[in-house]
């Protein structure tokens, strides 16, 4: 705006050799910028000063020389500077950086990345063959690399992630076995220091760093509980790394079915040292399980084809566990702290779930496979008879 002289008191205008006006004004450190492109008249570059200084008074404003920074560099420095990351969320990130956002939009300035491009780096993907899954991961991470550019270091005046659905990842229901198809993948495993692997990962609804983490002390077969207070987990270029588990909520005692304890005392007895911290689950040479070697030495691809189950995971024991601990009847808060549920909400949850409503649910999974054990009992028996 300009005084009764003439003179704006916000910025200043002049004419280049070309007879285009640029502006220059002080931006809120009190340090003088000039504007990007120049103008035709000196109304077009006096209104685009009138811009700039309701921008700054209404705190929408945006320093055009910090979205200068590439991209790469400021996905790079976000991804370093973020608190609290654990290891494997690092590692996840840098690799959906490396592999599908910055080879595509990595050179492009912070500043300059608009919602056209960010759809049209999306279709890419999604033509190329990346899977819905991670184009939606890759998708989130951008999102909230650039959301912290907008409302932090005001590099953007507003996030251009701005695409109807990109962020869901719609992955398809996973498998439910049934409980003795459990007890079968468990029998048919080549290496029986994995059967009762099988049987804990899925009553006790185990993620696999979690079941791979377990030590001695954990398990206590008079009170029928597992602790869980660690997880596992294979990082590239790093090797296995003990942590932390992945919330507070994920830091619980689980009640298990009175009828695997005698598959865990077998195991404890012939594949367990004697002291309190010696891991629980090891391969046949006392290393860490990695998930290759597991499935190589348990021939885990191989039993699945004669159970005709291929496409199973070892993750679906535990959402098989879920699945069966839900129909027990428990409660939804009873549920979450039961799955270690990865949120603030779930971990407070967890600390007022009772004891008793925990052992409900494995007093129920045990009732299920007795009478399943009895079923197939009295099956053989006909056999027999029938023979």
């Amino acid at each position: 705006m300009a005084n009764k002289d003439g003179h704006r008191r916000f910025g200043n205008i002049r004419v280049r050799e070309s007879g285009r006006f640029q502006i220059r004004y002080p931006g809120p450190d009190g340090r003088m910028r000039t504007g990007s492109k120049t103008y035709a008249t000196r109304t077009d570059a006096d209104r685009a000063l009138t811009l700039i200084e309701a921008q700054m008074i209404a705190g929408e404003w945006t320093d055009p020389d910090l979205g200068k920074v590439l991209l790469a560099d400021y996905a790079r420095a976000w991804t370093k500077e973020r608190p609290g990351l654990r290891p494997k969320t690092i590692e996840g990130y840098t690799y959906l950086l490396g592999k599908h956002i910055v080879p595509a939009l990595g050179g492009v300035q912070v500043g300059k990345i608009t919602t056209q491009m960010v759809r049209r780096w999306r279709a890419e993907l999604l033509a190329s063959g990346v899977s819905v899954s991670t184009t939606a991961k890759a998708y989130r991470l951008l999102r909230a690399i650039l959301m912290t550019a907008v409302e932090e270091d005001k590099m953007l005046p507003r996030n251009p992630c701005r695409i109807k659905g990109a962020d869901n990842e719609h992955t398809p229901e996973r498998p439910v076995i049934t409980l003795s198809q459990v007890f079968e993948l468990a029998d048919r495993m080549a290496d029986k220091r994995f059967r009762a692997m099988i049987l804990l990962a899925t009553f006790a609804s185990l993620r696999w760093g979690e079941v791979t983490a377990l030590r001695r002390r954990d398990i206590d077969v008079k009170a029928r509980t597992v602790r869980v207070r660690e997880q596992l987990l294979e990082l590239d270029g790093v090797g296995m790394q003990l942590g932390p588990v992945k919330s507070k909520a994920g830091r619980r005692t689980v009640s298990i079915p009175a009828a695997i304890i005698p598959a865990l005392v077998e195991h404890l007895a012939a594949y367990v040292g004697p002291e309190e911290d010696a891991f629980v689950f090891l391969g046949a040479k006392g290393g860490f399980l990695r998930g290759n070697n597991f499935r190589r030495a348990a021939k885990w691809e191989e039993a699945l084809k004669e159970m005709g189950l291929m496409g199973l995971h070892f993750h679906d024991l535990r959402h098989t566990g879920n699945t069966l601990a839900a129909q027990s009847g428990a409660s939804l808060a009873d549920l979450k702290a039961r799955m270690g549920h990865d949120s603030d909400r779930a971990a407070l949850i967890y600390q007022h779930a009772t004891r008793d409503a925990d052992q409900r649910i494995a007093e129920a999974l045990n009732a299920r496979v007795r009478a399943e054990q009895k079923k197939a009992g009295k099956s053989s028996k006909r056999k027999i008879n029938d023979g």
